[in-house]
């Protein structure tokens, strides 16, 4: 009976691999090599059908005509002007009614959010740009197909374990191990998106220190309150701070022109 259980989880965590190593394609625009759950297509059909969903869920959309008009004008610069403008998916900037939560978010496909509770925050149009231009990262990245991806790995290698042992004790552990691996891309995806807003703010002529300041909003924002790094899907905002100069310092050797847009 141990051998027979053995053998189908064998069989379930062969087929986990396969398909997952089996999803591979080179994204166009950053050379990466990826495994991702959907197509461009369905990235951005999920993406619009969860939006409203999602604004309801963070006060609706916001009224403040002038904050909606300021978040779109810049936002579609930085597709239109950057490399996002290759991508194949269908930006769209939202600003979300909620004064209180310190938060903007992008769904597969295009569109992006930012709430009113961060944009009061902001003081210049670069810092927005900082914004909004990590938020198009995540997109043309296609960090939520590759975390689908890695959580139908996760979740089929668990069943796998299960299947296996018959102890879900085991798989219990195995469990928080999976959601430990899975914070830890997470955070590699906010660094990435942090070096790929970099590159879309220099492309739509924005001053890339207006990233920085956002670290230290977003630092300010948090206070004490933060969980441990490694326990959060979200690098510390010093850390990030640390890379996205590194990232300016590479890009601008002898320093950053006067003339981009602050």
């Amino acid at each position: 009976m141990g051998r027979a259980r053995l053998v189908i989880a064998a069989i379930i965590a062969l087929f986990a691999v396969i398909t997952y190593f089996g999803s591979t394609s080179e994204n166009p625009l950053t050379g990466e090599k990826q495994r991702v759950a959907m197509t461009p297509e369905q990235e951005i059909a999920l993406g619009y059908k969860s939006a409203p969903e999602m604004a309801a869920q963070m006060g609706g959309v916001s009224r403040n005509a002038q904050a909606v008009a300021l978040v779109q004008r810049v936002g579609d610069g930085l597709a239109r002007q950057s490399v996002a403008a290759k991508s194949p998916y269908r930006f769209s900037f939202h600003v979300l009614a909620d004064p209180k939560t310190v938060n903007a978010f992008a769904l597969p496909g295009g569109p992006v959010f930012i709430t009113e509770g961060l944009l009061r925050l902001l003081k210049t149009e670069a810092e927005l740009g900082g914004v909004l231009g990590h938020e198009i990262g995540h997109v043309i990245a296609r960090h939520s197909s590759e975390r689908l991806a890695k959580q139908q790995l996760t979740q089929n290698l668990l069943g796998a374990l299960v299947a296996g042992s018959g102890d879900y004790t085991t798989a219990q552990i195995g469990q928080m191990v999976g959601s430990m691996i899975n914070m830890k891309y997470g955070r590699e995806d906010e660094l990435e998106a942090d070096a790929l807003g970099i590159r879309i703010m220099v492309e739509a002529g924005y001053d890339p220190r207006g990233m920085i300041r956002v670290m230290e909003v977003l630092a300010k924002a948090s206070g004490g309150s933060r969980q441990p790094e490694f326990v959060s899907t979200h690098p510390a905002p010093e850390n990030r701070a640390e890379r996205i100069k590194q990232a300016i310092a590479k890009q601008y050797p002898n320093g950053v022109p006067e003339n981009l847009k602050k």
